[in-house]
């Protein structure tokens, strides 16, 4: 019985994709990540922006986001990007809106996108964010 060639290359590349697989989750690369704490908060303010200082932390339900403030008024929306978090402070474009218990933060960047998130004081930190727009930050 002849096996044509597609076939044998097919099945070796199903071969390595699956090895592949089975390596990274033996290494354990990858992975779910969540922001499980202020804590880890903190750190991953740190690592946005050397030296910012939150004096206030709210984390999303699922550990997905997070917003922080600073003493100087400065807001850092951290969210997750694929497996690690990327952040943002957010200036005067960065826009919230609630709707029932769910925020929606805007961050004003199109690169960056915006996020939901499931926090206590939903509508305080709606308002500190659209009162951005009025403060003047950048």
């Amino acid at each position: 019985m002849d096996i044509h060639p597609q076939i044998w290359i097919f099945g070796g590349s199903l071969a390595a994709i699956l090895l592949l697989a089975w390596l990274t989750a033996w290494l354990k690369l990858g992975g779910n990540p969540v922001i499980a704490s202020e804590d880890d908060a903190r750190r991953l303010a740190g690592e946005v922006w050397d030296g910012y200082s939150p004096t206030r932390i709210a984390i999303d339900a699922n550990g997905l986001a997070a917003l922080l403030e600073d003493g100087a008024g400065r807001i850092m929306l951290i969210k997750r990007h694929g497996n690690r978090f990327a952040g943002r402070i957010l200036g005067g474009s960065a826009k919230a809106n609630l709707e029932e218990s769910v925020l929606s933060v805007s961050s004003g960047e199109a690169r960056f996108g915006g996020v939901a998130l499931a926090i206590a004081e939903a509508e305080v930190w709606a308002d500190a964010i659209n009162g951005l727009r009025d403060k003047g930050h950048a």
